[in-house]
Formats: structure tokens, C-alpha cells, sequence
């Protein structure tokens, strides 16, 4: 883990997470002793409760499980409309994100881009997938 992220993102269960987010990378926690991928990040597998969890580069793609348009800012640099998404990863898991770069419906396919942030690392969103 490299300085910066324990200095700016000091939380151990995330910080690889954030780190690699860093370098436009989607990692997700997987289990060495049953397999499941999982996120949000956890001490422990939340199919088995071993603790032997590794970091693994996800492959960044998935499909549309739900979305909301939203028209109301919650702050003045936000511009609207936007859209708040729920993207079930090819891995599995589910990630709450922002869908940018066209429009989707549930079930289309997306894949990760990286909003970059001036303080912090970049968060992912997700667009449509011209691969499908």
C-alpha cells in the first residue's frame, strides 16, 4: 500500500481498493477458499467467514440492474440530470455508481470509466458498452 493511500484513504479494509482507482483499476476482494468475489470490501467472505481475502482485477464490466434519473442537485456542482445506477459486475457483485455517456436500460450492458477528482483518486462510473 503506498503512502498516499494510507495518508488519504487510511481505512485498511478500503485502501487497496482506492489505490488501485488510483491507476484506473477495478479491484474487488475475492475469497482464496470458496471463490466469491464480493464487494464492498470486508474483513471477512461473506459466503464462507474466512478471512483469506486477496485483491483481484475485476474485469470492469457488467450489466444494468437498476437506475433513477435525477433531476434535483444535491450540491451546486453537481450538474443534472444524472443518473444513479446499480451495475451488476460480470464477478457478481452489485456497485452503486453514476451511468455516463448515453443512456441505459436494465439489462444493458456497461463498462467502467474513471471520473477523476481534484482531491482524492478517481471514482468509477460506468457507460454503455459499445462491445455488449
Amino acid at each position: 500500500m503506498s503512502k498516499a493511500a494510507r495518508e488519504t484513504w487510511g481505512d485498511p479494509t478500503t485502501a487497496a481498493f482506492w489505490e488501485a482507482a488510483r491507476e484506473h483499476r477495478l479491484v474487488l476482494q475475492r475469497c482464496a477458499d470458496c471463490g466469491h468475489w464480493q464487494f464492498y470490501p470486508r474483513p471477512f467472505c461473506l459466503e464462507c467467514g474466512s478471512s483469506a481475502l486477496s485483491w483481484k482485477e475485476a474485469s470492469g464490466r457488467g450489466r444494468v440492474y437498476s437506475s433513477s434519473e435525477t433531476h434535483m442537485a444535491p450540491s451546486p456542482d453537481i450538474e443534472t440530470p444524472y443518473v444513479v445506477a446499480v451495475v451488476e459486475l460480470d464477478e457478481g457483485p452489485k456497485l452503486m455508481t453514476n451511468i455516463v455517456n448515453g443512456r441505459c436500460r436494465i439489462g444493458d450492458r456497461v463498462r467502467v470509466r474513471w471520473r477523476e477528482r481534484e482531491e482524492g483518486p478517481p471514482i468509477p462510473d460506468f457507460e454503455p458498452d459499445p462491445e455488449g
